[in-house]
């Protein structure tokens, strides 16, 4: 199935950078929450980070990825500087609760909070973007879901930071398409002995002996495992829309990263 246009449903941010533009979900949950991933336009990056790289790890120019980062915060007039987090591909998920926690990046791929204006961010360039909320918008998470810390259990350990009587909606932003991931033998072992419903999400590749990977189906599993989840998103391949998406799987080290951003708005 051939990604979704992103012109249809692209949200353009409004000044002082309405350059800047974002995708958000569609999915039953309050207004209170706040949640959209960033597109690679609008920042001041040149190529090939063009243009809003909004990652400090990768080799651009540190005062082009702060000025991103300011325009992000400017522009969707974010409530308070994000929780970034240092991502390694882990399944680790840690509350972000107070000012502190908000200082040092973390070491994990996964955060959730009940407390409202803090804002949570994870990036990426290919690898899984997810949010999870309840319906009332009382608790959020934010996910960096690739292949590996999803075989790690990672939806499941954010899931699981939910009360169990409520109903949690999860929205899977932009994500390499399973047209264009390959992958060896071994990643669709070490699914596969996590659940044997994982095998649907392997089809064999051109190449003997590799597969073509879905990680949104991927994800879809390994949340209704978990729980009763109501899935949305899952639409775009950040490989194939160069246009829009950063991509490390196409332009290696020197790929920028989009942010997937949400927040509790405070109650009126």
């Amino acid at each position: 199935m051939p990604a979704k246009s992103v012109d249809a449903v692209i949200t353009q941010s409004q000044h002082p950078f309405a350059s800047i533009t974002s995708l958000v979900p569609d999915w039953a949950v309050s207004s209170r929450l706040t949640a959209f991933c960033t597109t690679r336009i609008g920042g001041v990056s040149l190529p090939p980070y063009d243009s809003l790289n909004l990652g400090l790890h990768v080799a651009d120019d540190h005062e082009h990825v702060r000025e991103n980062r300011r325009r992000l915060e400017s522009s969707f007039a974010l409530p308070s500087t994000p929780a970034w987090l240092n991502q390694t591909h882990s399944a680790n998920v840690v509350r972000v609760q107070d000012d502190a926690d908000q200082g040092e990046p973390m070491n994990a791929d996964g955060a959730w909070t009940t407390r409202q204006g803090c804002v949570l961010a994870v990036l990426t360039a290919d690898c899984l973007p997810v949010v999870l909320c309840d319906e009332k918008a009382e608790q959020v998470a934010v996910v960096h879901a690739g292949w590996r810390g999803l075989a790690a259990g990672i939806l499941e350990n954010a899931v699981a930071t939910f009360p169990a009587d409520v109903h949690v909606h999860a929205w899977l932003g932009p994500a390499i398409g399973p047209d264009a991931f390959q992958v060896g033998a071994d990643v669709r072992v070490e699914f596969m002995d996590r659940f044997s419903g994982h095998e649907a999400a392997f089809l064999p590749d051109e190449v003997a002996g590799k597969y073509k990977a879905n990680l949104y189906a991927l994800a879809r599993t390994e949340l209704l495992n978990a729980r009763s989840v109501t899935v949305s998103g899952g639409e775009y391949c950040t490989f194939s829309q160069s246009n829009w998406f950063h991509s490390h799987r196409r332009d290696g080290v020197r790929s920028g990263r989009m942010a997937t951003v949400a927040w509790i708005n405070t109650a009126s």
